[in-house]
């Protein structure tokens, strides 16, 4: 595996990159206030930094976000009104003047990349932190920037840049390019409005899904459309750039971007791997060749797709804004590109030159960063909303950091980007920065939602990740052994079970079948029954019964039974519980170990029961027994699908009455700007469908429902 080698890159000085010119230099105006446009991480990010250097910061928020962190870190919030306020461009201008605020950050996302919009705040006086309006809209135009680099000599994918935006015509683009192609917007960036197309058969679909996605997410124009080869097997490697008033520009060097779901990042890691230093200094030297090529002053990124097969790189587009990911340079670099940004700003000079900057990248090793998305891997990836009702992070410390705009009750709302925060680890090596990763990852305990932490900890033990053997299609490619399949250890029902009885336990008044632990008053034996709701568990929604017995004073036996198994024993178990409101805390001494365990019962769904112990999480679902339900008359509901979380209905794939096979489209909705295809769990004959074209639903609606199957009692 080609690699970093400390002490190998040698970068020769250029005057254009490294020093001033000779022209009038940039009166420095310090800056003392500024509005942070923005909510969420970024908006407490730059905040911490602002609050550093003595600088009076303003924020705000919308009706959803009234109550959010971010709202309250500053004295002085304004509020915005409905979920799309943080798109009013002239709103926040005026209000910034009203408040005679010196000046903006618009961190990532949101207004960041609107040139028009750092044009008013140039025409208002408002010193716009970020680069020139005229250079923003040079990189942001997709088309209008792949111009740009092709004239300084920067390679591009082949592909169709053009006005025409006919159906038929780009058709005919895409098959003159030769199959697969890639959508995407001129507008473009997170992924969305982004499509890979794979034949010719699909191709008018996949352009009417990703027009309707872009124009939702960038408003007007963001229909218009590229059309581009597609790198079959294509690394997303990009370079962060960072320019001043004064002439200087460098390069904080590199970063691997290409473990992705939906055209979006998950981890992002510097310096990349399996990299040479050739290619990596050419890389830096395209990149600074970019942004000099618009006249760019800040923090931009430039972004390349590498082809694994060829080694060829072309430049893909410029972000003319402040990176999610910028934490893994500032971790590896030893900076705060925050403040670089309000320096470079109030007219400074860049605080290091391109050989300082290498030389620290060289002593300080390597840093990964993982978002921590609110999403379902196992399920494809949908995304997911509600309350934090418990969130336990990682210690940090100059090696471990966390940005998070949310701390534990915080309600994660469907009306935003689903991300919880970014963990961030830096090691003396790669290797050293993924087992931290995973070490961190193992200390999160998040309860209210599904995320994707159990998924990014299977990341981090892949062996093609650990040998740097990333591309874009990562994911798809060691699906199988990133999904799969896993067994829920007994000692975790053991667990479960015992903390439920030590909270029933807790409770002064227990009357008979108040909960689903059964015995008789006073008995010191107590049946639970569980289900595991772990998608990859084998056997998922098989019931598993859990005897416990009471023999002394936090002293029991355990029994763990599972239909046609026989069943698993453990005796003189000593428990120590400590119950809190929502959860209780578990060491047990296990024949041969010792386990610690956390128990998490949903105060809003009391047979929802989650453990953490070994690192890991497991969620299961206390049960009735068969008997207890037929006493009461019980039955299970017809089989349906319910919506995911809260959306909008965009398209009913079936009619009522279809056969459909599992795994067939059902619906098509759309929640956080992104499309999501839900498919049948089942095979079965659709009986209903709950919603038509429009609807919007909140999350546990049901979306469709299947004819029952005649099952003889």
């Amino acid at each position: 595996m080609r690699s970093f080698k400390p002490g190998r890159l040698r970068w020769r000085s250029s005057p254009r990159y490294l020093s001033s010119t000779t022209t009038a230099q940039p009166h420095i105006t310090p800056i003392t206030s500024l509005l942070i446009a923005n909510r969420g991480e970024i908006s407490l990010r730059i905040h911490k930094t602002a609050e550093r250097l003595g600088i009076k910061t303003t924020t705000l928020y919308t009706d959803p976000d009234a109550t959010a962190q971010h709202a309250t870190c500053s004295p002085h919030s304004i509020g915005l009104g409905a979920a799309n306020g943080y798109l009013d461009g002239e709103r926040i201008v005026r209000l910034a003047k009203q408040h005679d605020i010196q000046a903006l950050h618009p961190g990532y996302g949101f207004l960041s990349e609107n040139s028009a919009f750092a044009k008013r705040c140039e025409e208002e006086g408002i010193v716009f932190v970020g680069p020139p309006a005229q250079a923003m809209a040079d990189m942001g135009d997709k088309a209008r920037s792949k111009e740009i680099m092709t004239a300084a000599g920067v390679p591009c994918v082949p592909g169709y840049h053009g006005s025409d935006q006919g159906e038929v015509e780009l058709l005919e683009r895409a098959k003159q390019i030769q199959f697969p192609v890639l959508l995407k917007s001129v507008k473009g960036g997170g992924g969305k409005g982004m499509r890979i197309v794979m034949e010719e058969g699909e191709f008018l679909q996949q352009l009417k899904s990703a027009r309707a996605e872009a124009k939702a997410s960038f408003g007007e124009g963001g229909e218009v459309m590229l059309v581009e080869k597609y790198i079959v097997r294509p690394r997303h490697v990009e370079v962060q750039v960072f320019a001043d008033k004064h002439g200087n520009c460098v390069a904080l060097g590199e970063r691997d971007c290409s473990v992705q779901r939906r055209h979006q990042k998950i981890l992002e890691e510097s310096p990349a791997p399996d990299l040479d230093d050739v290619t990596r200094l050419d890389l830096w030297e395209k990149a600074r060749t970019a942004a000099l090529a618009v006249g760019y002053v800040g923090a931009g990124t430039v972004e390349f797709i590498l082809d694994k097969d060829t080694g060829d790189f072309y430049f893909m587009e410029m972000n003319t804004r402040l990176q999610v990911e910028h934490p893994v340079s500032e971790m590896v670099t030893g900076t705060d590109l925050v403040e670089w940004q309000f320096r470079v700003a109030a007219g400074e000079r860049l605080p290091l030159t391109q050989q300082e900057i290498m030389e620290r990248i060289q002593e300080r090793g390597a840093a990964i960063e993982a978002r921590i998305y609110a999403e379902n891997p196992e399920r494809g990836f949908i995304p997911d909303s509600g309350k934090l009702i418990r969130l336990k992070t990682p210690t940090t410390n100059e090696d471990v950091r966390i940005d998070a705009g949310f701390i534990q009750g915080d309600t994660v709302t469907e009306a935003y980007d689903g991300m919880i925060a970014k963990l961030i680890v830096r090691g003396r090596d790669r290797e050293t920065a993924i087992r931290k990763m995973e070490l961190a990852l193992r200390d999160y305990e998040v309860v209210g939602l599904s995320t994707n932490i159990e998924f990014l900890k299977r990341l981090c033990r892949s062996p093609a990740f650990i040998e740097g053997d990333v591309e874009t299609g990562f994911i798809e490619k060691w699906k199988a052994e990133l999904f799969d399949p896993i067994a829920t250890q007994p000692e975790a029902y053991v667990q479960a079970a015992l903390g439920v009885f030590s909270s029933q336990s807790a409770r002064a008044e227990q009357p008979l079948l108040e909960t689903f632990g059964f015995g008789a008053s006073g008995s010191s034996v107590r049946n639970f029954f569980f289900k595991s709701l772990d998608v990859l568990d084998q056997k998922e929604g098989k019931v598993v019964e859990v005897s416990i017995t009471q023999k002394g004073n936090n002293l029991f036996d355990a029994q763990v039974t599972r239909k046609g198994e026989e069943a698993q024993v453990f005796e003189n178990l000593i428990s120590s519980p400590t119950p809190a409101s929502e959860n209780s805390s578990l060491v047990t001494f296990f024949p041969h170990t010792r386990i610690e365990t956390t128990i998490v019962q949903d105060p809003n769904n009391d047979n929802k029961i989650t453990v953490f112990q070994f690192g890991a999480k497991t969620e299961l679902s206390l049960v009735s027994p068969a008997w207890y339900e037929k006493a009461l008359g019980l039955k299970e509901v017809a089989a349906s699908v319910v919506a995911p979380m809260p959306c909008k209905i965009l398209k009913n794939e079936v009619k009522e009455g279809d056969t459909v096979a599992k795994g067939t489209p059902l619906v098509v909705i759309e929640s956080m700007k992104m499309e999501t295809v839900i498919r049948s769990p089942q095979d079965g004959v659709i009986k209903k469908l709950a919603h038509k074209e429009g609807d919007k639903c909140k999350a546990g609606t049901v979306l469709v429902v299947f004819e029952e199957e005649n099952t003889a009692e």
